[in-house]
């Protein structure tokens, strides 16, 4: 009875977004800038064989994106993941999981910004110093366009991945002609070991399906349309992927990897004159977009944090279906320009912030797979998929090893939280 209740309100929901604007989101969640970086980092690990863990990556994902459509499409709630852990596990677990995504997961906004800034300054030929500018309006922009509403901001990612899609079927057209089967060769340069290297990368690269399930109650029919909006954006995401790993090695061979920027050094050997140009517009549209969809969901979720007692009910505003969470938003940026400051400090070091990052998700990632076996009807699809993204994500944990550390201090945080609940609870009562 409880869950046709609960299919019943799914089904009649009507929001502002459709298949066109939440797949849009999804794809600048995860194909993200890790267009950017993991080609050639990846080629590094393992030579042409990171070809394999695009493709193991991509499997992989089918599950985790599965369950957390399944989530989203069946319990449309603004707290995503932390709504999913409260409902299976109670509110200590449900605060970990928020605090672990809007404080840890926060840690990336200031890298995407300066890992688009750092690309247009190599392109444009700018001194180095305007690095903290430019990423600064990166980050101002899309939280602009997050103030105007989730409808104004899902019509802006349409646009944005439009333009990037395109940009990577230009690459991807001109560098497949050039690429040569002898740099295939050897095919395991470093053996399996490179490929299992390769795979933790490329983790970072199908990252995101999370997203959707913070603004799952704007989608229009999130029933229907949520499932449609992640099977779409998985394939261009896996696709886009996979081809520019084929002709990243096809065309550079055994160099892919001694540049931070391979897109810039692959368009750059292909089109001398138009391609720098282009990967800076990439860079950009990449860095804007990706912004553009985590803003969306760390505004929901502090709005939703905020309702259940998490964050002071001052940021509640905004939490429902349909509304703007303007002041979440607000302690969102106040956040991300606080690990930016401390970034700009320790010399634009992008390394700490990424674990941070990382660390995070693979939290988030274990524990929401856990609540999804608990919460989602036993024996159906969505339950059977959240089952082995379960076992792969605790495989996850344990590749993070100490990269945790962040993780375990925002859970003692959460924690410590409810003891003091308890305790003031307890000095009230006579």
């Amino acid at each position: 009875m409880k869950a046709d209740a609960v299919a019943t309100a799914v089904d009649e929901h009507h929001g502002s977004i459709g298949v066109v604007q939440g797949t849009a989101m999804y794809i600048a969640a995860v194909l993200g800038t890790g267009l950017l970086v993991l080609p050639g980092v990846a080629a590094a690990a393992a030579g042409p064989a990171s070809i394999v863990a695009v493709i193991a990556v991509l499997i992989l994902s089918v599950p985790l994106a599965g369950t957390f459509g399944a989530l989203a499409a069946r319990y449309p709630d603004p707290g995503g993941v932390a709504s999913y852990v409260r409902r299976a596990m109670g509110p200590t677990a449900a605060r970990m999981t928020g605090y672990w995504f809007y404080f840890g997961v926060c840690a990336g906004t200031p890298v995407v910004a300066v890992l688009g800034a750092e690309y247009v300054v190599a392109v444009a030929g700018i001194d180095r110093a305007a690095v903290p500018i430019l990423a600064l309006t990166i980050i101002a922009l899309p939280y602009g366009a997050n103030l105007l509403g989730v409808r104004v901001a899902g019509w802006a990612q349409f646009v944005l991945t439009g333009l990037l899609l395109a940009l990577v079927v230009g690459v991807v057209a001109l560098a497949l002609p050039a690429v040569d089967p002898v740099r295939f060769t050897p095919f395991l340069p470093h053996g399996w070991a490179g490929v299992g290297t390769a795979i933790s990368l490329f983790v970072w690269a199908f990252a995101g399906w999370e997203v959707g399930t913070h603004i799952s109650g704007e989608f229009r029919n999130p029933r229907r349309v949520i499932p449609i909006a992640t099977t779409i954006a998985l394939v261009l995401t896996g696709a886009s992927y996979l081809l520019l790993q084929i002709a990243t090695v096809g065309v550079l061979g055994a160099s892919a990897g001694d540049d931070v920027v391979p897109l810039l050094t692959l368009v750059s050997t292909l089109a001398p004159g138009v391609g720098p140009i282009a990967v800076g517009i990439v860079a950009a549209i990449v860095s804007l977009g990706v912004l553009n969809a985590y803003l969306a969901a760390f505004g929901k979720l502090g709005a939703s944090l905020a309702r259940n007692g998490d964050l002071p009910r001052w940021f509640e505003r905004g939490a429902d279906a349909g509304m703007v969470p303007r002041r979440a938003l607000t302690l969102t940026l106040a956040v991300g320009l606080v690990y930016f400051a401390v970034m700009v400090w320790t010399g634009l070091d992008l390394e700490p912030f990424i674990l941070i990052h990382t660390s995070n998700m693979v939290a988030i990632y274990a524990v929401g797979m856990i609540a999804a076996v608990l919460i989602l009807p036993r024996w159906s699809a969505g339950w059977w998929m959240a089952v082995i993204a379960a076992v792969l994500s605790a495989g996850l944990l344990i590749l993070a090893g100490g990269n945790l550390l962040p993780s375990i201090l925002l859970a003692a945080i959460a924690v410590g939280v409810t003891v003091w609940r308890r305790l003031r609870a307890r000095r009230r009562t006579p």
